[in-house]
């Protein structure tokens, strides 16, 4: 829960928040806006010093959408590092509307399609409304963009002097909600379908489905006023959905800068087409994969006879099946993973897979992207460089799950290679798909990745680059329109890998 304030009119203790009140700088150019905001109104000129700014820009990527970036330090490594969202996959589409910006005396307006944005220059009066034609969407009014500080005093030399960035720091938009505005979606979620007056944040977590955590967050959501929000980042964020300010959706991230996504749309479905057009379209899955999945679920002890017995069990009540599913314990005790049957309980493999493809079933197995110390596969992790590691150079491991375990660090070619000949040699034993469990407990702190990106940001992005590495070794091996995951965590941009 990630809440500034104490009421209407107070911050929260031990908090600071620098709002943006005034635009002391503002320019109109052919595609974009830029203006900046000071945090105190400018009465004379010593209101110039010690006042913070923030730096904003509004810019459209396609028709009837708009980006709206806010930054506080611009040169922080919070903002360069990585992992980001890999946007518009299939490419830049370009504008079939004309972009239109003007500037007057007292505002800065932007306007593509049927949306624009339009920001108040006035003194003391900053605020941006976001239009549908004579429609007003939402706002960003009054106090409502901010930079938020841990702390109990403002600006001080000494303190800033030995620690300028002590304590956390967050960036906060704060959007408008009319009465009977509804809000949906921000990904997989086990509560109330509609939104408004829950705490929502973004970080994926095992917590089962009967709690507020989820393994698939998604930072998108729809609202019935004609609009969707996309925060293009897949750091920890903060929805706060009328549950702080009853006219408000808090939005917050931890950093240096802010931006998101407006998405007009007529319908929900057309908002929807524009988000997949940013993040990425869905293959369509095989045939295949919409007809029934029979699965071992957690039964810890089978072999050949025991998948024979639910395949029978099946046919006996004349209910057809596509899929088998082997799910945990195909492989052998202590050694998940290492991608091989259990030879003791599965000494012909590739025979038994045959066999229950002839009565017409596909074949999926369960994986995840942990390789236990035991697995015969690890040492050749360790010496290769495929494992997340920690800063002192040694791999990062613990024994949750499975003993002594490290993680496939995706960020890294070699690695993604040496993982996927793994699972070709299960598509070439015939394997047809894989159930790509976990990937949401992922190492922060000091957890290290060989393209040095930001451990708290990787969290919510493994599950993306698992998948990705996945889907890609099928549809190689199997062939465009042949290839299905069967997904537990996600984060944006996960639905170009289904199912």
């Amino acid at each position: 829960m990630v809440k500034f304030s104490h009421g209407c009119w107070h911050p929260a203790q031990d908090t600071i928040i620098d709002w943006a009140v005034e635009t002391v700088k503002a320019e109109a150019r052919v595609d974009s806006l830029h203006f900046v905001t000071a945090a105190k109104p400018i009465i004379h000129r010593g209101d110039i010093l010690n006042n913070p700014t923030l730096t904003h820009k509004i810019s459209s990527p396609i028709d009837d959408v708009l980006l709206v970036s806010s930054t506080h330090w611009k040169a922080q490594k919070s903002i360069t590092s990585g992992p980001h969202f890999e946007l518009f996959p299939d490419g830049e589409v370009k504008h079939i509307e004309k972009v239109s910006t003007v500037k007057d005396v007292s505002s800065l307006s932007f306007k593509v399609g049927q949306v624009s944005a339009t920001v108040s220059t006035e003194p003391r009066a900053f605020n941006i409304d976001f239009h549908a034609g004579k429609k007003l969407l939402t706002q960003l009014g009054w106090r409502s963009i901010g930079y938020v500080k841990e702390g109990t005093t403002a600006l001080h030399p000494k303190a800033n002097y030995t620690d300028p960035n002590k304590g956390k720091r967050w960036m906060t938009y704060q959007l408008k909600l009319a009465v009977g505005d509804k809000v949906f979606g921000l990904g997989e979620r086990f509560g109330p379908f509609q939104k408004n007056g829950q705490t929502v944040e973004m970080w994926n977590d095992d917590g089962g489905t009967g709690s507020e955590l989820t393994y698939k967050n998604i930072p998108f959501f729809l609202t019935s006023a004609g609009y969707g929000i996309f925060i293009p980042s897949p750091s920890f964020i903060s929805f706060e959905i009328q549950s702080e300010r009853t006219t408000r959706i808090n939005i917050a991230i931890p950093g240096e800068s802010l931006s998101m996504y407006l998405i007009y749309g007529a319908t929900p479905k057309d908002i929807i087409q524009k988000y997949a057009l940013i993040t990425g379209r869905p293959a369509l899955p095989p045939p295949w994969t919409f007809g029934l999945w029979l699965s071992t679920s957690f039964t810890t002890n089978y072999d050949e006879n025991t998948v024979n017995s639910f395949l029978d069990g099946m046919a006996e009540r004349d209910i057809p099946t596509s899929v088998f599913h082997f799910d945990c314990f195909w492989m052998r005790g202590f050694e998940w993973c290492d991608y091989e049957f259990d030879k003791e309980m599965f000494p012909d493999a590739k025979g038994q897979l045959a066999r229950i493809k002839a009565r017409g079933n596909h074949i999926c197995c369960w994986i995840n992207p942990y390789i236990a110390q035991e697995s015969k596969i690890f040492d050749e992790g360790v010496k290769g460089g495929y494992f997340i590691k920690r800063k002192d150079g040694s791999v990062w491991q613990y024994d949750f799950w499975q003993a002594g375990m490290a993680f496939v660090d995706f960020t890294n070619p070699a690695a993604c290679k040496w993982y996927q000949g793994k699972l070709k040699a299960l598509i070439d034993l015939g394997v047809d798909s894989f159930k790509t469990d976990f990937g949401e407990r992922i190492p922060t702190g000091d957890a290290v990745y060989f393209d040095g990106s930001d451990p708290e940001k990787m969290h919510n992005f493994y599950p993306y680059l698992y998948n990705k590495v996945t889907f890609e070794v099928l549809e190689n091996t199997l062939g465009k329109g042949n290839a299905a995951v069967f997904a537990r965590s996600a984060t944006a941009g996960v639905q170009q890998f289904p199912v």
